[in-house]
Order: C-alpha cells, then structure tokens, then sequence
C-alpha cells in the first residue's frame, strides 16, 4: 500500500468555484474578499485564482465573524493579529529548539551568581562563587540639624 504524503495546508489547489462551496460563500464575495485582502489566494501563471486549505479555513472564519456582526475593518485586524501571533509561536518554537540544541551542545553549562557589588556574574559548572567573609556597617546618614529653624 502506497505511503501517504501530509496535505500541504498552504498548497495552492482549490478553484474559486470549490472555494466557495467549502466555504459556504459565493464566488462574488471571495473576489470581493481578495480584492479587499481579506483573504488573498494564490495565482496561476494564468492569474487564475487557487485557494489552499488555510484559505478556506480562513474564508470560514471570516463568514462566521460576519454572522456575529463583526465589520469587514474588524475581520481584517483579527485575522493579521492571528497571523501575527502565529508567526510569534514560529519563532518562539524556533528560539526554543535553538535554546535546546545550544544546551545539549555545552558540557555542565554556566551558573550565574551575584558579585561582590551586586551584578551578575558567570561561573564555570562545579565552580562557586568566591565568598566574602567581611563585615559590612550600615550606618543612616543623620540630617545636619540647621541653625535657622531656631
């Protein structure tokens, strides 16, 4: 049996007809989307226009939003603050796996520990920070008395 390929959810495949009727839109209101760019599909060399599966997911989106009242200015904010967000999450899991490999990368890692005047300083692992064994005299600067208030 032949092995199967995951769906591509940005491949370009759906006509604007198929679009439509996965949709639950006409075929009028996603040109009127497209020209809007509200949802933008891609081209054809032929400028034919082809939605994926995230397109109609978001043509979806965009028709439920509607039904609840939600201006086509307020569908166009939700839908690039939820592009944003998910590009944020791309980078987060990128910086992530990063962070990890750079982990599993380093023998024993660093240790941070606070310095004889407060800052933070490195430490090699298995190594302790040097201590400080003097006494430290707190004394509160008294207000000089003034002679005028006499």
């Amino acid at each position: 049996m032949a092995e199967r390929m995951p769906l591509d959810e940005d491949a370009p495949i759906f006509a604007i007809a198929m679009a439509a009727e996965l949709s639950g839109l006409h075929p009028q209101t996603l040109r009127q989307y497209d020209r809007i760019g509200l949802v933008s599909p891609k081209r054809t060399a032929g400028r034919v226009r082809r939605y994926s599966l995230r397109d109609v997911g978001q043509l979806r989106e965009v028709a439920e939003l509607s039904q609840q009242g939600v201006s086509l200015e307020g569908i166009s904010r939700i839908l690039a603050l939820q592009r944003e967000n998910d590009d944020l999450q791309r980078r987060v899991r990128a910086l992530e796996s990063e962070l990890a490999n750079e982990r599993l990368a380093r023998r024993g890692g660093r240790v941070f520990a606070a310095g004889a005047e407060g800052d933070v300083v490195s430490l090699m692992h298995g190594r302790r920070a040097e201590r400080r064994t003097g006494v430290v005299l707190y004394r509160p600067v008294l207000p000089i008395a003034d002679d005028r208030d006499e």
